[in-house]
């Protein structure tokens, strides 16, 4: 998934900050219908994007914060000479701010330009979806139908691609926690919470890996790291018997996709744990598709742990394709 070996398609370049806008658009990139041909992508430079992207055409960019326009301004030069060197046919993001520059130098050029809102967005578009919409000529595309329009299309949405089942209890002795991998924001109050749930559901001995991001911690039980790896964070989530995550829409993929049910605990701007309040979006929708258990970090008890460690997600794997077509518009 994410390489294109039929170069026979448009050239496309992919532009998308790393954490989960990265990882949807790494997803939904084979689906797209015109298929692409020969793909460059731009991201910024972390564990996640060079283990996600190893071996594929990757230009890296200095990290765009959340509301860094600053940074914006700065990458914008960076944009118009990877645009102009490289022949595109079309652009194709899932934001964030990164995006922003990018959109702005292939409009400039005439260049066909499409922007996938984030999954995480169930209520109207994010900010840089607010921004870009405002560039004439951007084909704008929503995942969610009941916020569709004559402006934002509807082409499905990645979470249509799982399905929800339950197993018998199990014991759990291997449990994986990430928080992300956002530089700016830590969640302190999820591993506190933790701290406390976690020994009256898990055996003895049990094997404990924690991604804490920018989390400040001090000692904790297992192994812990910043960031790691892409592969490796994906094969100690595939062998788990549970995943608890900050409800960020890389973690919520990752763990679907490989077929775990996790308890996803949102971030709260209220206590400086992220930039706005998307997160509570995401853990709703998931939950009321019956693919996560939803709580808040203060609230969190061991029987979401049971419930999340007993529930079990399967992927279709007829998957409809991605419309990149703006000319028919969305819902009217």
């Amino acid at each position: 998934m994410g390489d294109h070996p039929d170069t026979s398609g448009p050239k496309t370049l992919l532009v998308a900050a790393t954490g989960g806008h990265l990882e949807q658009l790494y997803r939904i990139s084979s689906r797209f219908n015109p298929a692409s041909g020969e793909v460059v992508w731009v991201t910024h430079d972390n564990a996640q994007s060079r283990s996600l992207l190893r071996d594929l055409d990757v230009r890296t960019v200095p990290y765009v914060p959340p509301r860094g326009y600053q940074e914006v301004a700065q990458v914008l030069p960076m944009a118009n000479r990877i645009l102009r060197g490289g022949n595109f046919d079309r652009l194709v993001s899932t934001g964030a701010g990164v995006a922003l520059p990018f959109f702005l130098a292939a409009r400039a050029r005439g260049l066909r330009a499409h922007y996938i809102e984030s999954a995480a967005r169930a209520n109207g578009p994010s900010l840089t979806g607010r921004l870009v919409s405002r560039i004439p000529g951007v084909c704008l595309y929503t995942q969610y139908e009941r916020w569709s329009s004559a402006k934002w299309n509807y082409r499905g949405s990645l979470f249509d691609s799982f399905a929800a089942e339950e197993s018998d209890p199990a014991p759990i002795t291997k449990v994986v926690v990430t928080l992300g991998t956002m530089r700016s924001y830590g969640f302190r109050r999820l591993v506190d919470r933790l701290l406390q749930v976690l020994p009256e559901v898990i055996e003895p001995d049990s094997d404990l890996m924690w991604q804490i991001g920018a989390t400040p911690v001090d000692s904790i039980p297992g192994r812990v790291a910043a960031s790691y790896p892409h592969a490796e964070l994906r094969a100690a989530i595939a062998d788990s018997d549970l995943v608890v995550a900050h409800s960020g829409i890389g973690s919520a993929l990752t763990a679907l996709e490989l077929g775990k049910k996790p308890v996803l605990v949102p971030r709260r701007h209220a206590f400086g744990e992220h930039v706005d309040e998307h997160q509570s979006l995401i853990a709703r929708e998931l939950s009321r598709r019956h693919l996560a258990v939803s709580c808040e970090a203060d609230e969190l008890l061991a029987a979401d742990l049971r419930q999340a460690a007993r529930g079990r997600v399967q992927m279709s794997e007829n998957e409809s394709a991605f419309e990149l077509d703006c000319s028919s518009g969305g819902k009217s």
